[in-house]
């Protein structure tokens, strides 16, 4: 766990707690409204058969970046998630939403 801390600039045993309480209601939460989500937009596993599950896969990584920083600042770690949030756009090659 040390090295998780340190590698994440985080001090304390109970911000790590936090952080990974934040992942894990952020992870349930984007693949519930997903269910939603897809049938509101139309996308149903009848109508796209086999390419239902990569679909719903990819339109729950944008819910799950958004509630990530939502739910990260409901939980007093805007800072943490939003840095981890821009690394993680910056590997995808979306760095250009940024002015850093």
């Amino acid at each position: 766990m040390n090295k998780l801390k340190q590698r994440w600039g985080i001090d304390s045993n109970f911000q790590l707690t936090i952080i990974f309480i934040v992942f894990a209601i952020t992870g349930s939460a984007s693949a519930w409204l997903s269910k939603p989500f897809c049938f509101w937009l139309g996308i149903t596993k009848e109508h796209l058969g086999y390419w239902f599950t990569p679909v719903r896969l990819i339109l729950i990584f944008p819910i799950y970046q958004v509630l990530l920083v939502l739910i990260g600042f409901l939980f007093g770690q805007f800072k943490f998630f939003w840095a981890f949030e821009k690394k993680m756009l910056k590997r995808l090659g979306l760095g250009f939403l940024f002015n850093d």
